[in-house]
């Protein structure tokens, strides 16, 4: 039995990450709750930097730094219900420095439930901004030229 946790692809210089709604995702109306939505790009987003090997972990570990959201703007435009099948499409937008953008999308079937504009950036463990390793550069530069 292959116990190895789901992870996501990449396809068309997308990072696709499915993911179903659970009971504990929705609120009282019976529709997901607007922050479990940030959950699902977090999740997403982590996937993906580990799946084309930013070692997160590692960095951090090594005292090396984090990435935290520096700014998120998003735009909800239908709900998602208990069950639904919902895939989250992320795309690296911009490189620059301390910086990463993605550009992520919450879809059911071909119908996008929410889309956001998210910029994250690293910083040291003094809490300020600091440059990307460059091989991590390379990495998010390979992805953002294969749209």
């Amino acid at each position: 039995m292959d116990e190895t946790p789901y992870s996501g692809r990449f396809e068309a210089g997308a990072h696709l990450f499915a993911l179903r709604v659970y009971f504990e995702d929705t609120d009282a109306g019976g529709v997901v709750y607007h922050a479990n939505y940030l959950r699902f790009m977090e999740r997403a987003r982590s996937d993906m930097m580990r799946v084309a090997g930013v070692d997160q972990r590692g960095a951090l570990e090594r005292g090396e730094g984090n990435y935290v959201v520096a700014e998120l703007g998003l735009r909800f435009r239908a709900p998602a219900r208990l069950d639904d099948d919902l895939l989250v499409i992320s795309r690296v937008t911009e490189m620059r420095g301390a910086l990463c953008a993605v550009h992520q999308r919450v879809m059911r079937s071909t119908e996008t439930l929410v889309e956001a504009d998210v910029s994250v950036a690293l910083i040291g463990a003094n809490g300020r901004p600091k440059r990307q390793p460059r091989h991590w550069i390379d990495i998010f530069e390979r992805l953002k030229g294969t749209e």
